[in-house]
């Protein structure tokens, strides 16, 4: 498929909240925010979450129906799906859409909605939206609506999700992680997918994004197979282990969900309801983080394979996002927050740092190839909010300065040469405006 050639993006100027500001207004779509106009053309889970924390910061009610909106297409089960079909946009438009992911399934809302999910931080978001609002009644009003239905998601990762019954809630598939090709995935779905992937995948993203700067054509089949499988069976969660292909514990996911569900601790005391069990089951999952996923040989947190029941020792921003995570041990914490001064995660030669989703290190590292190397907004933010948690103010203040310097460089673009700071992927992306906007404070 012949690809686009990226247009050159203009340097942002010096109002950096202002430019941020244009491009969410440019990305809403009445009810929503598409990620990107083009390459992102419907409403995506995380990102919801994220651009509602952004938006919190400069326009209420938007934040509160992104929301809202992602909310209304909820599962009878709980889950949230991590893409909810626009039936405005074109059926061409994104590949695999509705007509895909479509399952003979009792659970199903009414919407077209794919049937994976995405890193739960919707909670954390909406005690952002609350805690930056400037109608506190409507905002409290806001998390009374929100408070079931979150609950109800969260309880859907605790009960169907928890694969491997140590209180963790599995992903299913590698784009459940957010992190869609990270290297951490290589050899689950290489094994999965060992009788070749039997799905031919329509790269509609190849329209819009260099090949160079995306998955590889058999990754994406491989997905696509396992995405078939998942939905050929109902997207039923009951006995998958012994014969889905896929199933890991992911530290990035599992962290979200412990901050989430702290968050939900606090919307509960806000709204009357009861905070110490949220509490409770947020420190359980950071213990079972630190449990599981700490791999004291790299001095950071790890994906785990539930086939095989080995950990993945693979060093990647997951790992150092687990930070934002509730409950972790004083050592795991000092042994990963150390992680960003090794050659892991800096290359040594930049004034504002920049933070590689991949060991520097590592033979599949690659700056600019997804989630294989580049640097994002999100899992830079996610990192920051850890390092902030625990104290490592300079640390965070170094991130935070080097991306926003990147982004008024190069625009908000959805991920960023991890060596020169060059933007790549799609212009004009939402989640990198919204988290700016935060970080502006």
């Amino acid at each position: 498929m012949k690809t686009l050639p990226a247009p050159t993006a203009p340097a942002v100027g010096t109002d950096l909240g202002a430019a941020a500001r244009a491009v969410l207004a440019a990305n809403w779509r009445g009810r929503h925010t598409v990620p990107s106009a083009r390459l992102y053309p419907h409403q995506w889970s995380w990102d919801s979450a994220f651009i509602a924390i952004g938006l919190a910061r400069v326009d209420q009610h938007r934040a509160q129906l992104e929301l809202a909106t992602l909310f209304g297409a909820q599962w009878r089960d709980g889950r949230v799906p991590h893409i909810v079909f626009d039936p405005d946009t074109p059926a061409d438009a994104y590949f695999p859409g509705p007509r895909f992911w479509a399952p003979n399934s009792p659970v199903i809302p009414m919407r077209p909605t794919s049937g994976i999910v995405q890193p739960p931080v919707h909670a954390r978001a909406a005690w952002e939206v609350y805690r930056r609002a400037a109608d506190r009644p409507a905002a409290a009003d806001f998390l009374r609506r929100m408070y079931e239905p979150l609950c109800a998601w969260h309880d859907y990762l605790a009960t169907r999700r928890n694969l491997g019954g140590a209180g963790l809630a599995a992903i299913v598939h590698p784009w459940e992680s957010g992190m869609d090709n990270s290297p951490a995935w290589d050899d689950a779905v290489r094994e999965a997918c060992a009788g070749g992937a039997t799905v031919q995948a329509a790269r509609a993203d190849l329209r819009h994004v260099p090949a160079s700067q995306r998955p590889g054509d058999a990754d994406y089949a491989a997905y696509i197979d396992l995405a078939g499988r998942y939905r050929d069976r109902s997207y039923s969660d009951a006995d998958l282990l012994p014969d889905h292909g896929f199933a890991v514990e992911d530290p990035l996911f599992n962290a979200a969900f412990a901050w989430s569900e702290e968050s939900l601790a606090r919307i509960a005391a806000v709204i009357g309801a009861n905070s110490r069990w949220h509490s409770d089951r947020a420190l359980a999952l950071g213990a079972a983080i630190a449990d599981r996923l700490y791999d004291p040989e790299l001095g950071m947190f790890v994906p785990r394979d539930l086939r095989t029941g080995r950990q993945i020792p693979v060093a990647g921003v997951a790992g150092l996002a687990a930070l934002v995570s509730p409950g972790l041990p004083p050592d795991a914490v000092a042994r990963t927050c150390a992680q960003l001064n090794s050659s892991r995660f800096w290359n040594g030669h930049r004034d504002g740092r920049l933070l590689a989703t991949l060991d520097r290190t590592s033979p599949d590292f690659d700056p600019q190839r997804y989630w294989r190397g580049p640097a994002w907004a999100n899992t830079t933010w996610l990192v920051i909010s850890g390092l902030r948690r625990h104290g490592a103010a300079a640390a965070a203040e170094a991130l935070r300065s080097g991306l926003l310097e990147t982004v008024r460089a190069e625009g908000f673009r959805e991920y960023y040469d991890a060596d020169t700071g060059a933007g790549a992927g799609c212009h004009d992306f939402s989640w990198t405006a919204a988290l700016v906007l935060d970080l502006l404070g």
